[in-house]
């Protein structure tokens, strides 16, 4: 596998957020996010699902939590990584191997995630700017991604 960049930089209509990508546990999620990042595929989506202590939820372009991009799904790569406010997880079905194009970033600690969803970033800086997300399943107006972009 190729060097994949170490940053990710999602422009919030909140805020900048920046997210250490973390290719040592996850090198194919990081892999995906990165392919979708850098084609254009996350500009515009919505975070349609933000959970007041908990998390909040994007990467469905269709903005309502039941779909991904035309990619395959990816094989879990679980890790003991926890969850702690900050960490970016893909979000999935029940199956394991589900995940695709959505992810969430703990608003707060969930621990009773570890082991069960791959963690594959960690936000450095901008954390500010998701806390700042309109609550709710769905939101009324939900915050967006305006664009997301890797870097070296």
């Amino acid at each position: 596998m190729a060097d994949l960049p170490s940053t990710l930089v999602l422009t919030l209509d909140t805020g900048e957020v920046r997210i250490k990508l973390r290719s040592d546990l996850a090198p194919g999620h990081v892999e995906r996010i990165v392919k979708l990042a850098d084609s254009g595929f996350y500009d515009g989506v919505v975070f349609h699902r933000v959970i007041d202590g908990f998390m909040a939820q994007g990467g469905d372009p269709t903005g309502t939590g039941t779909s991904g991009s035309q990619e395959p799904d990816l094989k879990a790569e679980f890790s003991r990584e926890p969850h702690v406010r900050g960490v970016c997880s893909m979000a999935r079905t029940a199956a394991p191997h589900s995940a695709n194009s959505q992810f969430f970033i703990c608003l707060d600690d969930a621990t009773f995630l570890d082991g069960q969803y791959t963690v594959w970033g960690e936000v450095t800086d901008g954390m500010d700017a998701v806390d700042k997300l309109p609550k709710g399943e769905p939101p009324r107006n939900p915050g967006k991604i305006v664009t997301a972009r890797s870097e070296a």
